[in-house]
């Protein structure tokens, strides 16, 4: 049993939404902070927290600046440093809470999400372990299903986006997800199931199908495996063996970088750990299982 109280706290004067979940008892408890991805939403990853809830972790979500819940514009803008910041922050908010034992926090990251939980952890001794599903290590030095011409559009909005940010005006706005041949950051045949999946046939939901492409320009340059040689706790990294948006040969070198590094490799494609229950419920009894083992072990 849990109960899921609905939180915030401040990020360089912009309120960020959340919601911590906190397993039935008195005592203090370890406590996952779970990260979003490029474009997601808190609300996607609830059943991850449900789950770590369940297990007997604290389970931290929240939205970053400009998503979701939380304040800030423009809005769906992935600005790399201030979400890093939002990160921070979330690890303050918890390690504060009287629920929370200050010296048993842990990260846990989505895709982009995933990146920016190494990172902040490789500056933060005090994290206790990092989980890292699908995540961002570079972008793939060839896309499936984007020829020449359609790269170049991309490119060509990337730019327009920039530029409009440089002289103050609003973003130049492209869909996250599309179909082969459509511009848009992913382009794959699974956009409608996938579409569907993060929807949920949920109006409510807060994930849009939108993002301000000028991030992907940071995003070039962003390599967190440099981070990752600096990792002090234990790393576990969860990916695809089909994965063509954050594939197996960038991936691997954050858990082989890691002086603390496992690598856990399962079928099916980037999307499916968003399209299949059954990959889902299997992953994240690993990384339970993971979190267990460590969430004893003394930070720093």
């Amino acid at each position: 049993m849990f109960e899921r109280k609905r939180v915030s706290f401040t990020v360089a004067g912009v309120r960020c939404a959340g919601y911590l979940h906190l397993p039935a008892g008195a005592d203090r408890v370890p406590c996952v902070v779970l990260c979003h991805g490029f474009s997601g939403t808190m609300d996607r990853l609830l059943p991850y927290a449900e789950r770590f809830a369940a297990e007997g972790f604290a389970a931290l979500v929240f939205d970053y600046r400009g998503f979701g819940e939380s304040g800030g514009e423009p809005r769906q803008l992935a600005d790399l440093d201030g979400q890093r910041d939002d990160i921070r922050a979330a690890l303050a908010f918890a390690r504060a809470h009287e629920r929370v034992d200050p010296g048993q926090v842990m990260l846990w990251g989505n895709s982009l999400g995933g990146a920016h939980a190494i990172v902040v952890a490789a500056d933060d001794p005090h994290v206790t372990a990092v989980v890292a599903q699908i995540p961002f290590n570079g972008f793939p030095k060839s896309v499936d299903n984007r020829d020449t011409v359609r790269t170049l559009r991309v490119l060509a909005a990337i730019l327009w986006d920039a530029a409009r940010g440089r002289l103050g005006l609003s973003p130049y706005y492209i869909p996250m997800v599309g179909r082969p041949g459509e511009l848009a950051v992913t382009a794959t045949a699974e956009a409608d199931q996938h579409i569907r999946t993060l929807t949920d046939g949920d109006s409510a939901t807060l994930w849009r199908n939108s993002v301000a492409p000028r991030a992907l320009l940071r995003m070039m340059r962003y390599r967190p495996d440099e981070a990752a040689a600096r990792l002090a706790c234990p790393l576990l990294v969860c990916v695809a063996a089909d994965d063509r948006e954050t594939p197996l040969e960038t991936t691997r070198v954050l858990a082989d970088r890691a002086p603390r590094g496992e690598l856990r490799v399962y079928p099916g494609t980037h999307f499916t750990f968003y399209t299949d229950p059954g990959l889902r419920e299997r992953v994240a009894a690993d990384q339970i299982a993971f979190f267990h083992r460590f969430s004893t072990e003394p930070a720093g």
